[in-house]
């Protein structure tokens, strides 16, 4: 990373909180109420949870870490448009299979491998608009039979179709609030 100070580490402390109880009480930090959305609401939320990231990275300080522990909003972005791609796949697993178990998918990992901070921000703002466009008609697509089929996270943790897109959408709001957007 370019924009750190000198002798500054780049590492960003893994998140490894299990954020699974915002499905049923409303987060402290960035005030979402996942529990509340209706699932109607998921495809268009997504949607409107991810149209200012483009905004976001024209600012001149998008590319720069607050602080060397702490994620640039270019690096958020990167991470909102994987969090996109990753929950589509997992609501068409959801769909093709019973009872699906979802790969693990580490974040923290992703974001070194991909090279998060040093991609380019007007291609990663329209990445982050193309993923939340097939993610938000992958929720519009879901027959209103099926919203209760049921998918494992690698922990354990179960999910339905509904409470995934609430909980998705919880991770959407929290990084805009994250960059002060």
């Amino acid at each position: 990373m370019g924009d750190l100070p000198a002798g500054a580490s780049d590492r960003i402390v893994p998140d490894t909180k299990d954020w699974t109880w915002t499905l049923s009480r409303p987060c402290p930090e960035c005030g979402f109420d996942a529990a509340s959305v209706a699932r109607a609401d998921i495809a268009r939320l997504a949607l409107a949870s991810t149209a200012a990231w483009p905004v976001v990275l024209e600012r001149p300080a998008a590319t720069q870490r607050p602080s060397p522990t702490v994620w640039s909003p270019l690096e958020y972005a990167c991470h909102v448009r994987d969090v996109c791609r990753v929950f589509k796949g997992r609501v068409e697993l959801m769909l093709d299979q019973d009872g699906p178990q979802f790969a693990n998918w580490d974040q923290d990992e992703t974001a070194v491998a991909e090279r998060y901070g040093e991609q380019d921000p007007a291609v990663v703002g329209a990445e982050v608009q193309e993923a939340a466009a097939a993610v938000a008609a992958a929720f519009a697509a879901v027959p209103d039979d099926a919203w209760d089929r049921t998918g494992l996270r690698s922990d354990g943790s179960e999910f339905t179709v509904q409470t995934l897109g609430q909980y998705f959408l919880h991770d959407l709001a929290h990084h805009l609030v994250d960059v002060g957007a």
